[in-house]
Formats: structure tokens, sequence, C-alpha cells
């Protein structure tokens, strides 16, 4: 099996459902209320160990009732937590309003997440026996450059999300192998709208990129080759939350056990494609059986 990596947050996730999310000073009433465990870093592990790896957490949660629970998800889903950390005070949180379209807004307030500025002794050893290593932006930027620093100093793949969108240091973008921005943090990233043009400027600093575009599928680009353009799986959507957090996973490991290119995209819109149709976010994500019987080359 292949062993993925993952440096990032762990969140809970607190899900009002309602027919049609708020404007500002506007109260509506929701239809109903969950809390589910998420974090884009524990979403992409779950993600990967559905999709059929071996998968190890690096991370925080907080010494409350939270945080025992997201570090109990996580087992459940068969990710390795030896080196999730427990710290004095609350775990991370996401504030998430769902509408009836399945689009989703949210506010996160990152608890034990914001501790994690720093690689801890074992961490390395960890990363360095991976086949990838996954980074998001939900944890301190410091940990997010060791981590990078530490894969390209063990010739691991690195695979960034750049959520929330914030400008990237070049130091960290010379350390990733392959970006995986959504269509608008490709936009916020370049200042240029247009995903295709986004993609190719972002070339300049990254050898290979992903930008997800939602139900129009993604777009593949790499440096001497032609665009390569992978739609999605049409589906009625019911929650999009983790949505992307399911693509880069399923990615992953796909990429990890050398599929093509195009059958690796394809692979992991399949997985995506089955989240959104249910609710939540790890509890929407599919498992490796689930993906191959969706998957269609």
């Amino acid at each position: 099996m292949t062993h993925i990596v993952v440096l990032g947050s762990t969140n809970m996730d607190l899900v009002a459902y309602v027919e049609k999310a708020p404007q500002r000073g506007e109260t509506v009433t929701g239809r109903e209320f969950r809390t589910i465990p998420g974090g884009k870093g524990a979403n992409q592990a779950v993600a990967a160990a559905r999709a059929g790896a071996t998968v190890s957490m690096i991370g925080a949660v907080g010494n409350d009732a939270f945080g025992t629970r997201l570090r109990t998800g996580l087992e459940h889903s068969g990710v390795n937590t030896d080196h999730l950390r427990t710290v004095e005070g609350p775990s991370g949180t996401a504030h998430i309003v769902v509408d009836d379209e399945g689009g989703n807004s949210i506010v996160v307030i990152p608890g034990a997440n914001g501790t994690v500025d720093h690689l801890v002794p074992g961490d390395e050893g960890l990363i360095a026996s991976a086949d990838a290593l996954l980074l998001q932006l939900e944890i301190p930027m410091a940990a997010v450059l060791a981590g990078a620093r530490t894969a390209r100093a063990h010739g691991v793949r690195t695979i960034l999300t750049p959520a929330p969108a914030r400008p990237l240091p070049p130091e960290l973008l010379s350390g990733v192998d392959l970006l995986v921005p959504n269509e608008h943090e490709a936009a916020a990233l370049t200042g240029v709208p247009d995903p295709f043009a986004a993609a190719d400027a972002l070339l300049a600093q990254v050898a290979e990129v992903v930008v997800t575009l939602g139900p129009a599928g993604c777009l593949y680009v790499t440096r001497g080759a032609e665009p390569l353009a992978v739609p999605a799986p049409r589906v009625t959507a019911v929650d999009s939350t983790g949505a992307g957090d399911t693509f880069v996973g399923a990615l992953a490991v796909a990429l990890a056990e050398e599929r093509p290119v195009r059958e690796a995209l394809t692979w992991a819109a399949a997985a995506a494609a089955l989240s959104v149709q249910r609710e939540g976010a790890s509890a929407s994500m599919p498992y490796r059986s689930e993906i191959e019987a969706r998957y269609t080359a």
C-alpha cells in the first residue's frame, strides 16, 4: 500500500443546513444542525485512507471533548494518529452554513491548529517514509514550510492545497511538486480570473497544477505539454463541503500508485462526485470500492 502523510488541520465542523444562506444582518431558520469531524488536513487524510492508502496525520487537537472525538474519528477511518498532538485548550472548529443547492460558507477558528507551527521529533522521519505529503493552509505557515522543506530533502512528492487563499512565499512554491487550487484560489493567487490563464501563470512557480472547477471538473497543466481538461460526473449535489479535499486525497493515492495523470484525475473526480451526494465533509467521503464502482475511464 502507498503511504500518505498529511500535515494539517483537524476541526470539528458545526454545520447548519438552511434553505438559503442568510445575508448580512439577516436571520433565517435552519432545518438541521450537526457536529461532524472535519478540517482540511483531517478531511484529506480520511479521503486518502478510504481510497486505499496507509495514512498518517500530523497536527493537533485540544484537550476537550471535540479533540477526543476528532482523534477517534480519524482512527475509525484508518488514519494513524500517533503524530496528532493533544494540547491545552480548545480544538479547532469550522462554522458552516449549507444551503439547499449544496453551496456553503465557512468560518474557521484555528484553536489547537494554531499551535502547529513547527515539526516535532519523529515528524521528519515520518514524512521521509511517505510516498506523498499533503499540505494545506489551515495551520501556521512556518509548519507548512517546514513540511515542504523536509519532503523536498527526502524526495517525497508534495501536494499543496492553497486554502484558505493567501499570498504564498516563493520558498513554499519552490518546494511544491503539485499545486491544487480551486478556480477562486487560482484567481486569488494570480489576479487572473480565467482558470486556464491562471493555471498557466502558476506554472512559472510550480511544475504541475490542477485547478478544480466544481461541477465542470478540473484542469491539469504541466510545463511543456498541452492542458488537460477532465470533466466531472453529472450528479445532483446535496452538500459540497469537503469535495475538494476528497478530490485531493483520492488524487494523491492514484498518483502514488503511478496511475496515468488522466486516469488519476478521472478517478479523483469520481470520488468527489460521490462525496457531494451526501451530507458532511469526512462523513461523505467514499471508500475505494465505491470509487472503483463509480469510476469510468
